[in-house]
């Protein structure tokens, strides 16, 4: 099996997780040869990828509150970016659905979007942003928020408890949002509460997935819908009752079959051929 096959392969029976992982970096690899700026060592997204914090840009390319969750400004950000992903998708699955982790990715994509742009409004700056952080940040923070005693190993420091990692990101991000990346962190910081948000939500018996899902199956049933045909009325005639045939085979009884038999022999022989027997047989039954 080579390669190609063997990723075709592991993406059909990957679950939801595994899925994400390959989209995130297949539009990598594909972006590269698109909007790579090989002389400047950049990534150059248009502002119908890649989301604004203009208002203005976000309201004529809605799709950018999503777009923007898939794409990277490097190897290396893809890179820790999918280690994460990974981690946290594990542990989100432990409890959750696939189709819970799709809600979640989606929603919390779609509203750290709206926070990047309303923060950089309030502070009259304009920036774009790429990258599936936010996201990655709500699945991780709503697996802590429903078991953040859970413990988890690590290399060269041995168990330590869920929310004490999410909780080291999270001020990771806080003391370095006014330094470097402020788009960035922002956007942490805002999918981390949506994933808060979602898990209370869901322990009130209301399950935020199902908006995803809805819109999923409402679009799919839609463009899966055949195309009706105009109504043509047709003019069909009632049926007769339908009457036995009498068979076409009729059964001779024996004494047609006699009678036969003595005028085939008069036709070969003659009539002075026949018996006296033969001749009031016929006599009797021509009358």
């Amino acid at each position: 099996m080579s390669i190609i096959e063997d990723l075709k392969f592991q993406y059909k029976i990957g679950g939801i997780a595994n899925k994400m992982i390959y989209w995130n970096v297949g539009i990598f690899l594909v972006s590269i040869p698109l909007f790579y700026q090989f002389k400047l060592g950049v990534f150059d997204y248009p502002n119908w990828l890649a989301i604004s914090s203009e208002p203005n840009v976000v309201y004529t390319k809605p799709w950018t509150l999503l777009t923007y969750a898939f794409f990277h400004f490097g190897f290396m950000h893809l890179f820790f970016n999918m280690m994460v992903l990974n981690f946290s998708s594990r542990l989100f699955l432990t409890f959750f659905t696939q189709k819970q982790y799709l809600g979640l990715y989606l929603l919390s994509a779609i509203f750290a979007g709206l926070c990047f742009v309303g923060t950089f409004y309030l502070l009259h700056q304009t920036s774009f942003m790429v990258g599936a952080s936010a996201a990655i940040m709500a699945l991780l923070v709503a697996t802590t928020t429903y078991q953040p005693l859970m413990e988890i190993r690590l290399l060269l420091i041995g168990n330590v408890k869920l929310w004490h990692i999410t909780a080291v990101l999270l001020i990771l991000d806080l003391l370095q949002i006014q330094v470097d990346n402020t788009g960035g962190h922002i956007a942490h910081l805002s999918g981390a509460f949506f994933g808060f948000i979602f898990i209370k939500f869901l322990q009130n018996r209301i399950d935020l997935s199902n908006i995803v899902s809805f819109l999923i199956d409402f679009f799919t049933n839609m463009f899966n819908k055949k195309k009706s045909t105009p109504f043509k009325k047709v003019h069909v005639n009632p049926k007769k009752p339908a009457t036995k045939k009498q068979s076409t085979i009729v059964v001779k009884d024996k004494t047609q079959q006699q009678i036969d038999e003595i005028l085939d022999k008069i036709s070969q022989s003659g009539y002075d051929s026949l018996t006296t027997e033969e001749k009031e047989f016929l006599f009797k039954a021509g009358k």
